[in-house]
């Protein structure tokens, strides 16, 4: 799941940024109204964690233009404005929750697992293919019923290949999907994950090539046996 930050206060949005991380997500942070916006224009991210009182552009106002562009992120105000008429804006604008702060990260946490529970239909709660399941819920990966221990970008890559298991993925796309847009990565970096994320589904017991390379395009699940 890719997460977009929008807030301006860095005590705020680092702390958030690096528990979320540590949770398997991969997030992005803007400072400002218009930069998340850049940055929504530029990626497709799961969820937006989006401030009301923002530098440049509001909120309120970055919410109705995401929506009016179609954008589907799931989008999850934070706020420290909570009065009634401030929740009904921020709804009514295309938010699909709103979290007063200050708030635990425990809370967020259980609003984003009820956000992902509403979009199920669209969703599957678990991801399998032959032997392989990864359960996005629980962020729990088996190979033949053999836990798998992931890194958090060894999970995010699997988790992509297995949303997308008929395509093949090049490492520019997994660069750009799974990884922070203003972090420095080479497409070296794709390829030492997945060489440690082959190693891993070897030793649970998977064939060499569940992930194949696809000379000069990418990788993509290997077929399986009829």
């Amino acid at each position: 799941m890719k997460i977009l930050i929008v807030e301006d206060d860095p005590r705020i949005a680092n702390p958030l940024a690096k528990d979320l991380r540590h949770q398997n997500y991969s997030v992005d942070i803007a400072q400002d109204g218009l930069e998340g916006w850049d940055y929504a224009q530029a990626t497709d991210y799961d969820l937006i964690l989006l401030d009301l009182m923002l530098p440049r552009l509001d909120g309120v106002s970055l919410c109705k233009r995401l929506r009016a562009t179609q954008c589907p992120a799931l989008i999850l105000m934070l706020t420290a404005r909570d009065t009634t008429s401030d929740k009904v804006i921020g709804l009514d604008a295309g938010a699909d929750d709103y979290l007063i702060k200050p708030f635990k990260l425990d809370e967020l946490a259980a609003r984003i697992r009820a956000l992902q529970r509403r979009s199920r239909e669209l969703t599957p709660t678990t991801l399998h293919y032959g032997l392989l399941r990864l359960d996005p819920a629980s962020r729990i990966v088996t190979y033949n019923c053999t836990v798998l221990s992931l890194t958090p970008k060894e999970y995010l890559l699997l988790e992509h290949f297995l949303r997308h298991p008929k395509q093949v993925l090049s490492r520019s796309a997994l660069l750009d999907k799974l990884w922070e847009f203003d972090q420095a990565s080479g497409e070296g970096t794709i390829k030492t994950h997945l060489t440690n994320l082959r190693s891993k589904l070897r030793v649970a017991g998977s064939p060499q090539d569940l992930i194949e390379t696809v000379y000069g395009m990418g990788y993509r699940l290997a077929s399986l046996n009829p």
